[in-house]
């Protein structure tokens, strides 16, 4: 049966999380004037996103308070088990400043999401909190693309357990097998959402490949052909 509905990831796949990532952090750290307590801007973001995966497999495995988690990683990240809830959420909110300041979607976002709307429905499924992404689409004007946007913190459950995709067709009111999930995880989302049952797509931008049980796609052009069914692995980009 065909595809009737996209479910999206967001980060690194319609919005650069990566670039908005590095320059935010950055500027946090000059900011705050810690960038020499770790030798260089590199280490510092290195260790950031190190603890950035560290709390989401925790918040994966063990689930909590969304907040409690992030609140763990900034207290990590400084060396300050100390910290309280409001001095954590504090410094987090200063580097939000700078953060939000380099936001902005991939080159290919926009028009791939105008080709896809006539044809189909979407909605988004991601691994963050309602607050956080609700506003990330808002700010970057495509909310209105989507028919809802569902998050791990609130749902409870994270990808890639199959639970989370289901939630979302639940929502979408499709069976899994006409849902196509895009993320830029292979294994948390492209592999997870086929185990789930629906049509999972790897968005590998880099081009790394490996992959040959999954389908791939290396930038968003090829979309709109693979959910046709007329290509895999690689389809021509529909737009210039």
């Amino acid at each position: 049966m065909s595809i009737r509905a996209v479910l999206w990831d967001i980060d690194d796949t319609i919005f650069d999380y990566a670039t908005a990532d590095t320059a935010g952090m950055r500027g946090h750290l000059a900011a705050e004037g810690l960038l020499e307590e770790f030798g260089s801007a590199e280490a510092a973001l290195d260790r950031w996103r190190e603890l950035t995966v560290l709390h989401w497999r925790r918040f994966e495995r063990e689930g909590g308070d969304f907040l409690d988690r992030r609140r763990d990683r900034v207290r990590d990240f400084l060396g300050r088990p100390e910290l309280t809830p409001d001095e954590a959420d504090a410094w987090f909110d200063r580097y939000v400043v700078h953060y939000e300041a380099a936001w902005a979607l991939f080159p290919d976002t926009v028009p791939v999401l105008d080709l896809l709307a006539r044809d189909y429905r979407h909605a988004v499924l991601s691994n963050s909190s309602i607050r956080n992404q609700e506003r990330k689409l808002r700010v970057l004007g495509i909310r209105d693309r989507f028919e809802t946007v569902l998050c791990a913190a609130e749902l409870g459950v994270a990808k890639p357990a199959p639970e989370a995709f289901h939630a979302a067709c639940t929502a979408l009111g499709l069976p899994p097998h006409q849902v196509a999930y895009v993320g830029d995880q292979p294994d948390i989302d492209a592999r997870g959402a086929a185990e789930a049952g629906l049509m999972g797509v790897w968005l590998d931008r880099a081009d790394t490949g490996g992959r040959p049980e999954l389908e791939r796609i290396t930038e968003l052009g090829q979309l709109p052909d693979l959910l046709r069914g007329d290509t895999r692995f690689g389809a021509q980009s529909t737009f210039g």
